[in-house]
């Protein structure tokens, strides 16, 4: 099969967060596709089958199937629309997690998400002990997202894996704090490496992905959470782990857009 990595949300290669794609010209056993994925050894690998109008689309990191993954979407997007359909504005993917869309706008790939709004829970010890920083607020959907004070904070925190694979009932953490022009000035600089409005980290190690680059799924979380808090829908963010990334973000109520760029690193073949 053929098979690609790509760097995405970003337009460096090294940057932002790798994502394997192989293109399928038929669906492939799980446990197959689970193999190929412990074996690219990323955080997530991408299954296509192009259908009649629209993609079949998997993910599988190298312990587990995933249910949503925006970075191996939109580098899924970046690769139909470079070697399978070129030229093609608007992609459909059908998902564990229903039909996804992808629109391509001014050299942005712009995934339309369903929201994952968080709703409050109690703090406890453990939280705090796992991350080795006070935890302002808890909130949990699929993530437990945890709410610290400054992005310093959250550039610097060195988490203990150990002590947050026994928080409970949550897939993984997200650390977030407000960008430094937001907690200032309640607004952003939308450069990237610039000032943003908001700033997290993301990690899961139950699933075999310590921290991960750059997460778009946890933005279905991040998104609406930090809209109300600044009380604007247009936000950009930056995912603060070592490769970063920039995500150009929109509340849509029910729905999220999280758009990024993404760059060729490797194609060649798998050969089973």
């Amino acid at each position: 099969m053929r098979y690609y990595v790509v760097d995405a949300f970003t337009d460096e290669l090294f940057k932002g967060n790798q994502a394997g794609v192989c293109l399928l010209d038929d669906v492939l056993p799980a446990e197959v596709m689970q193999s190929i994925a412990a074996e690219n050894n990323l955080a997530e690998t991408a299954f296509i089958v192009k259908r009649d109008g629209y993609y079949d689309l998997r993910w599988f990191s190298p312990e587990v199937e995933i249910d949503l993954c925006g970075h191996a979407t939109l580098a899924s997007a970046f690769i139909v629309s470079s070697f399978v359909d070129p030229g093609a504005e608007t992609l459909r993917f059908e998902t564990m997690s229903g039909p996804l869309l992808v629109t391509r706008k001014q050299g942005l790939f712009e995934m339309d998400f369903p929201t994952r709004r968080p709703e409050p829970v109690e703090l406890t010890p453990l939280m705090s002990q796992a991350i080795g920083l006070p935890v302002l607020e808890a909130h949990l959907s699929r993530d437990l997202l945890l709410l610290v004070e400054s992005e310093q904070q959250v550039r610097e925190l060195v988490p203990d894996f150990a002590l947050m694979q026994q928080i409970p009932n949550c897939f993984a953490v997200v650390v977030t704090a407000p960008g430094d022009a937001a907690a200032a000035l309640g607004d952003a600089v939308t450069a990237p490496g610039g000032q943003v409005d908001f700033v997290s980290r993301f990690f899961a190690p139950g699933a075999g992905v310590p921290e991960d680059p750059v997460t778009g799924s946890s933005h279905c979380t991040l998104i609406p959470f930090w809209a109300e808090r600044l009380q604007k829908d247009q936000l950009v963010a930056r995912q603060l782990s070592k490769r970063g990334g920039t995500l150009y973000c929109e509340n849509r109520g029910e729905r999220v857009k999280i758009a990024g760029k993404a760059v060729l690193y490797l194609q060649g073949e798998i050969l089973l």
